[in-house]
């Protein structure tokens, strides 16, 4: 096998696949910033804090294989060696997911009011962070590809850690959304598309590192590179995701809801939304209808109140009441 074949040839597929999830990445971040201006100040530091940090995963996953490949072209000792910023790859993956993690291990507490569940999600989203970080520090130290068995049961913890988060993420969301379907339709279908939605971020999520770990403990070589180095950008786009689908989430099918949400700059709200999803400073605004109602009175009037009209043509003489005047 060629020497380069063994890690850089998946490497370069994953880094393919992180720069092309980046891209998308970046238009789901375009799209927030311009949709959701009415969003706290946090939220957006967060998620620019996030594209940030997906840059600089890119970057190092790019300069890696333009160092090995390029730079030291020709040079097959260099290839058995991991440069560092290889290294920087799993301590970068690692915080952008625990990030995340955090995120929806917030948004379970706020809706299930659990905290037994919540303190599921942050330990083992604390026990993935130091996995991530691990590996990227043995890593450093052992160097060699074909010595990467040394700190396999960092990268187990690492992995096996993450996917329990994840998934733990989407059952909690998933189990408590349908608890509360309401047997209306269209509270039962934004229900159902959150819980889709959900189910795909963290199942999604949960699967690609459990096959990064199956292909890390079975394959020697660096295979599981192609699956290791987009999987940062799997989890921010699978956070964009979930805040870009707010604008969704609505009941009302009428012109006069979207009017509404253009005259506003901010997607329309459905009053049966959990209020953790609208994540907006804006204060929520209570329409009033006056409604004037007219009413009227039928009464009995006596004989002796009404008096004669002029008959006309010679016929009968018709009588008029006050209430006619």
């Amino acid at each position: 096998m060629n020497p380069a074949e063994a890690a850089h040839g998946p490497g370069l597929i994953g880094a393919f696949l992180n720069v092309f999830l980046f891209g998308i990445m970046v238009a789901q971040a375009f799209y927030y910033f311009s949709t959701y201006k009415k969003d706290r100040l946090w939220i957006k530091i967060y998620v620019a804090f996030l594209v940030l940090a997906d840059l600089l995963n890119s970057i190092f996953d790019i300069y890696w294989l333009y160092h090995d490949i390029i730079i030291n072209f020709g040079n097959l000792d260099n290839l058995a060696i991991a440069a560092w910023p290889l290294a920087a790859d799993p301590a970068m993956v690692a915080i952008i997911a625990t990030f995340v993690q955090l995120f929806f291990a917030w948004r379970v507490r706020v809706l299930t009011n659990s905290w037994w569940i919540t303190s599921l999600i942050l330990v083992t989203a604390f026990v993935s962070c130091c996995g991530g970080l691990g590996v990227a520090i043995a890593i450093h130290f052992v160097k060699y590809y074909e010595n990467f068995d040394k700190f396999d049961q960092v990268g187990t913890i690492w992995l096996i850690s993450t996917a329990v988060c994840d998934s733990a993420i989407a059952i909690s969301l998933t189990w408590h959304l349908r608890r509360h379907k309401t047997g209306f339709q269209h509270t039962d279908d934004v229900l159902n598309r959150i819980i889709r939605l959900t189910v795909s971020n963290g199942a999604l999520t949960a699967v690609w590192a459990i096959v990064d770990l199956i292909l890390f403990l079975s394959i020697k070589t660096g295979v599981h590179l192609a699956l290791n180095l987009p999987l940062a950008k799997l989890y921010t786009n699978s956070l964009m995701s979930s805040l870009n689908s707010r604008a969704g989430w609505k009941f009302t099918t009428k012109s006069d809801g979207a009017d509404s949400s253009r005259a506003t700059g901010q997607p329309a709200k459905s009053a049966a939304m959990p209020e953790f999803l609208h994540l907006s400073t804006a204060a929520a605004t209570h329409q009033e209808v006056m409604v004037h109602v007219e009413s009227h009175e039928m009464t009995d009037v006596e004989v002796d109140r009404k008096w004669p009209l002029e008959s006309r043509s010679g016929g009968p003489e018709v009588y008029k009441t006050p209430d006619m005047v």
